[in-house]
């Protein structure tokens, strides 16, 4: 089973986020900052991160190396709503595992934890 870190700011979008999760038997917590997702990155190593990418602290974009710094094994997928070409190359460059745009759908979710589930049985 895997377990999820939603990082989003918009408490809707982790509780639809986080339901769709549990259909797929993916645990998942959820913070509203990046401060809050340090907090939770300090004790808690999810195999994937779901980032927006617009928070009211920072840019999620900047927060992808603290988290491969804390956790290099954890597929991270950027979730936004300001779904641009320019975002999703900064993303890819970095590192960012996949890019959906909001609003995201059952089966964009499904597809990412497909991946995931090849990802770490590489």
């Amino acid at each position: 089973m895997f377990n999820a870190l939603i990082i989003d700011d918009e408490m809707d979008i982790c509780f639809l986020l986080g339901k769709m999760l549990k259909r797929k038997s993916v645990d998942s917590q959820y913070a509203n900052s990046l401060g809050d997702a340090a907090m939770v990155l300090s004790y808690s190593s999810p195999d994937i991160v779901f980032l927006d990418n617009h928070l009211s602290d920072g840019r999620g974009l900047d927060f992808v190396g603290y988290i491969k710094d804390h956790n290099p094994e954890a597929k991270i997928i950027m979730i936004s709503a300001y779904d641009n070409i320019s975002d999703r190359k900064s993303a890819q460059k970095i590192g960012v595992d996949d890019f959906i745009g909001k609003p995201f759908s059952q089966d964009s979710i499904e597809t990412a934890l497909a991946t995931l589930d090849h990802h770490v049985h590489e």
